[in-house]
């Protein structure tokens, strides 16, 4: 009885499907149909029109009785040729180029065999014949394409933003006819400028190219437009910062589309259109990466990233999984970071360890347990104020952290370590910054003859959490006011995806054998901090001093008017990379660093914060035997004690 139903509700089954087979193709032949009948109506109004034009309206009753012998073949020829060019059983809403293109041909292909069989007879006149021909396919191309000559006409007329495109490259040509084909009308393009002045009064797609960046105050009045879009194209090209001080001036906001290489489909469209970053007006070349080797040094391999829920070490995190690891170990002490993170990366290959580095028997275990072969290590305090007033929380992670990955890297053998340092500590002032030099010279000085250890300096990366933009952003959404310590004081920026990708970049630079390499990222221009707060209160379309106010609150403890990326004491070499620069650092002694990281430890476990900032500051600029900043006889018994 079972078998017998499931036979029954199969057979019911095969019975839908096959009807609705037959619906749909009687769907289609229905629309086919009905084109087919519409072709061979223009046909025949088509020929017999330029018949009547051909003799001024008063057709001889010979050639109406020739006309009517010839209008079977003529329809008979546009079906068929209609037909072999695929004309028929297209969606015409959304017709192209393509199908643009088998119009002509079979425009074409209809033309030379009406010619071919009138030209022997004469019945119709081959003028006829001609220009009947060419109106048909005028014709059948009108009925095909209106929606989209309608939908233009619609779309050129209606409402939206009157958008004035700056730039009239291949991004800005790409640009302009996606606004035109889209249906919701959003953005209408009035105008195009560029560079070139030998574009200048030429357009394309029904736009002009009316002139220059110089001239958008004008050319906004002039077509009453009220958004600017940028689009890169090329060399000669304006920067993203003159373009957007263009649009200000002329009153008028300004968008951005990204690079071709940057889109989905290598084609600017209304969807790639966003807000101005901060990160695009730094004036900062696309950087490039030897993927070959980044991927030689990670891929199959075991990595293991410390802090990875933070702003350098999810990206760091992020990007490494693009390469294939046999296992990314995530560990970091914060538990909502580390989820955070570990709930982007999908793969087997992802583990979570919540660890924290300061714990020095914890670290062995998870080195132990996971055996790593590469160790990014980017666990670190950072903040400089809070630092300064927290010397021996500095000490405790950026230092003794260090120190203990360092040692569980050394027990397990990792062959490549990279060490995330900071162009802070480059004449360290603060707190954050003599810890991160003393970290480097933890690095380069444990390095094994048979791994490559490296540190990897850097200034400030956009977005990061404490970092001046994002509190730049809050104070302004806040109201304001924005707060500036200094109006001379300048940083370096970059964004975290490029600082990651200038980090494993450096990882692969370095070697086995050389005792350490000490690494400093390209960063480009310094900006005054003042005139970033200026740009990002512009950015939100407010105006500095009026909407938004900025107060100059003077410098923090440890904060320096400029940062320096090479000491005056080291020397500067460039690499295979143009935008990663290698520095000969001066190295503390063996016996003077072991001794000031030891006297540290004590500063922790004590919870001396009175003396650990000064002591890390005589550490990290080589002046510890001189200073009496700890005694010798505290780090005698405090050796003796832990012997």
């Amino acid at each position: 009885m079972i078998e017998y139903n499931n036979f029954v509700r199969e057979d019911h089954n095969r019975i839908v499907r096959a009807w609705a087979r037959v619906a749909g193709r009687t769907v289609r032949m229905r629309s086919d149909i009905l084109m087919v009948v519409l072709d061979a109506t223009l046909a025949l109004v088509a020929f017999a029109a330029m018949l009547l034009l051909r003799f001024d309206g008063a057709v001889p009753t010979d050639r109406w009785s020739n006309f009517w012998e010839f209008a079977p073949i003529a329809v008979a020829v546009v079906l068929l040729s209609n037909f072999a060019w695929g004309l028929y059983g297209q969606v015409w809403k959304h017709a192209s180029l393509f199908e643009a293109r088998q119009l002509v041909m079979s425009g074409a292909t209809i033309l030379t065999v009406l010619v071919a069989l009138e030209w022997g007879t004469r019945d119709i006149p081959v003028s006829v014949v001609v220009t009947g021909s060419i109106l048909t396919m005028m014709l059948m191309g009108l009925v095909r394409f209106q929606s989209r000559l309608f939908s233009f006409r619609r779309h050129a007329t209606d409402g939206g933003m009157r958008v004035v495109v700056i730039g009239a490259g291949e991004a800005g040509v790409s640009l302009v006819a996606d606004m035109q084909r889209n249906e919701q009308g959003i953005f209408r393009p009035v105008a195009v400028i560029d560079e070139d002045s030998t574009m200048h009064g030429k357009s394309f797609m029904g736009v002009q190219i009316v002139g220059s960046l110089r001239d958008l105050s004008e050319v906004v009045a002039a077509a009453g437009a009220n958004l600017a879009v940028y689009t890169d194209s090329g060399t000669g090209h304006p920067s993203v910062e003159e373009a957007a001080t263009a649009a200000e001036q002329a009153g008028i906001p300004m968008k951005i589309v990204p690079s071709l290489s940057a889109t989905m489909a290598g084609k600017a469209s209304v969807r790639d259109i966003r807000d101005l970053r901060i990160e695009d007006l730094l004036g900062r070349d696309q950087i490039s990466t030897d993927l070959d080797a980044v991927c030689e040094m990670l891929r199959g391999r075991s990595v293991l990233v410390t802090g990875a829920g933070g702003s350098i070490g999810s990206e760091l995190a992020r990007q490494i999984a693009t390469f294939e690891p046999s296992k990314l170990v995530l560990l970091d002490h914060d538990e909502t970071h580390l989820f955070d993170i570990a709930s982007e990366i999908s793969g087997d290959f992802a583990v979570q360890c919540l660890a924290d580095v300061r714990n020095a028997e914890l670290m062995r275990r998870v080195f132990a347990k996971h055996r790593p072969s590469v160790v990014f290590h980017a666990a670190a305090h950072k903040h400089v104020p809070l630092l300064e007033k927290h010397p021996t929380e500095a000490a405790a992670t950026n230092v003794i952290g260090t120190e203990n990955v360092l040692d569980a890297a050394e027990a397990v053998g990792v062959e490549q370590l990279v060490f995330i340092s900071t162009d802070k500590a480059v004449y360290p002032s603060s707190v954050m910054g003599s810890s991160k030099r003393i970290g480097e010279q933890l690095v380069i000085s444990r390095a094994p003859d048979h791994a490559a250890y490296c540190a990897v300096r850097f200034g400030n990366v956009l977005g990061s959490r404490g970092s001046v933009v994002p509190t730049f952003m809050k104070q302004i959404q806040a109201g304001g006011p924005v707060t500036v310590t200094d109006p001379r004081m300048t940083r370096y920026f970059m964004s975290i995806p490029e600082a990651v990708q200038l980090v494993l970049q450096a990882g692969a630079l370095s070697k086995p054998g050389r005792g350490g390499d000490v690494f400093m990222l390209d960063m480009g221009e310094p900006v005054v901090i003042l005139e970033l707060a200026e740009r990002m209160i512009r950015l939100a379309g407010l105006q500095p001093g009026k909407d938004i106010l900025i107060d100059i609150t003077g410098m923090r403890p440890g904060e320096k008017l400029a940062e320096e990326l090479v000491s005056g004491d080291e020397l500067s070499e460039p690499t295979a990379h143009p935008s990663i620069n290698r520095v000969m650092t001066n190295r503390i002694a063996p016996s003077m660093l072991h001794g000031g990281v030891h006297g540290l430890r004590h500063m922790v476990t004590e919870l001396d914060d009175e003396h650990c900032g000064d002591q890390l500051r005589a550490l990290a600029h080589s002046e510890l035997a001189t200073a009496d900043l700890v005694s010798s006889e505290l780090i005698e018994a405090d050796v003796l004690q832990s012997a």
